[in-house]
């Protein structure tokens, strides 16, 4: 309850410190009406001399104007300010309405409505630039008010019961994300097994998809298996993928790819989990992630098997070109370039290619640590290097060319007979 101190008791400071500890016996009554307040407190501060008091009894004034009155600390203060500047209390405010006037009525929201089914829901800002161009442009008088409305009011607009009863917005059902791979760039650390993948398309006749040819090459050793098939569907790419993978000579531990669906997907997935493999895919606005695939796209892929269409039904006898040719002189007798990182005066790290690491891919897997090197069970580096001797580089580069005229010969051959 609001109390007051009776008016016939001279209060005084002594009283006050008394009432506040709760030992003084004085009187009280409700006070009600703002302006009864008013008028007490006036009183108090006048009787009190609260201008020529100190601090410390000014803070005590304060605690007793607040009790009584029941207003607030911050409250009080604005009063007493308001005493020491004019002498006297009266209120500054006027009291509320009864409520907030009503601006934008139910044909205005029906008018709302009425536009953006017209115009499918634009944003906010686009809406409004029509409700202004309907009365300024085209003197349409009915949206005299909608036109002077904010963005953020429109939304509002939007929100009411009687613009969602009017406007209907249907949205198809979003698909669910499974997230498969982790994004990013794949970390081999020095050990082989990490591979970068990539499909290359040989093109279109006639509105015809031609071969794809699947490229896999690992971070580390630069070990690389090529392989072709007809589509990059599941009834086709899942065979040929397992059949690359098991011709790494090494363990795969982890696979890298772009964001392809033909890579992304769960049967992929299943796939590289029962090798107990590490799926990475390429992350946005890093175009090296998958840098060494797309490298070896053009260097190796482009430059053995050319731009030209290849019908879809001459992926096998190419499967076997790459199988029996291309993969074991690429391996065994072409040198790649490794790269040496260098660390300037700047700090920056800097990226050399000196002529004693340019190798082949075996050579430089041969080059590991032993715990590097990774091979599957029944694979030893002496049995690789065996093979890389029964031919030199040179007769082994003779037969991969020779082997690629024929296989073109017989694919123009036996495509001029279809014809």
């Amino acid at each position: 309850m609001v109390i007051e101190m009776n008016e016939g008791n001279h209060v005084t400071l002594a009283q006050v410190r008394e009432f506040l500890a709760g030992t003084a016996d004085v009187g009280i009554k409700a006070l009600d009406e703002d302006a009864e307040r008013y008028r007490w407190i006036a009183a108090v501060l006048r009787r009190l001399g609260y201008r020529r008091l100190k601090r410390a009894d000014r803070g005590l004034v304060l605690r007793y104007l607040q009790r009584v009155s029941g207003y607030s600390r911050q409250q009080v203060t604005r009063l007493v300010c308001q005493y020491g500047q004019t002498g006297r209390l009266a209120q500054r405010y006027a009291k509320p309405q009864a409520g907030f006037a009503v601006r934008y009525t139910p044909d205005d929201v029906a008018l709302l409505a009425q536009v953006d089914t017209l115009h499918n829901t634009l944003s906010g800002p686009a809406t409004t630039v029509l409700l202004r161009r309907a009365l300024q442009v085209y003197g349409d008088r009915r949206f005299e008010r909608l036109a002077t409305i904010s963005v953020s009011h429109l939304y509002n607009l939007r929100q009411r019961p009687r613009y969602r009863a009017q406007r209907q917005h249907f949205t198809k059902t979003r698909p669910t994300v499974i997230p498969i791979g982790v994004r990013r760039a794949p970390q081999p650390q020095g050990r082989a097994g990490f591979i970068r993948i990539d499909t290359v398309h040989q093109g279109d006749e006639d509105g015809i998809k031609g071969v794809y040819h699947i490229n896999a090459v690992d971070c580390v050793t630069q070990w690389e298996v090529v392989a072709s098939c007809e589509r990059i569907s599941e009834a086709y790419l899942l065979p040929v993928l397992a059949e690359m993978l098991a011709g790494f000579p090494f363990v795969i531990l982890g696979v890298h790819s772009d964001n392809g669906s033909e890579f992304v997907n769960a049967q992929v997935a299943r796939l590289l989990d029962k090798l107990r493999a590490e799926f990475t895919r390429s992350r946005p606005r890093h175009s090296n992630d998958n840098g060494l695939a797309e490298t070896k796209n053009g260097a190796i892929v482009r430059k053995v098997m050319g731009y030209g269409h290849i019908p879809q039904r001459f992926a096998a006898q190419v499967n076997h070109f790459y199988r029996d040719h291309l993969n074991p002189y690429l391996n065994l007798h072409r040198p790649s370039y490794f790269a040496k990182e260098i660390v300037d005066a700047k700090g920056k790290i800097r990226k050399t290619y000196p002529p004693e690491l340019i190798m082949t891919p075996l050579d430089r897997l041969a080059a590991l640590p032993a715990g590097d090197q990774n091979f599957k069970e029944g694979v030893t580096l002496s049995r690789l290097q065996e093979l890389s001797k029964e031919m030199s580089d040179n007769e082994a580069a003779s037969r991969l060319n020779a082997a690629r005229s024929e296989l073109f010969q017989s694919i123009q051959r036996r495509s001029r007979l279809s014809a």
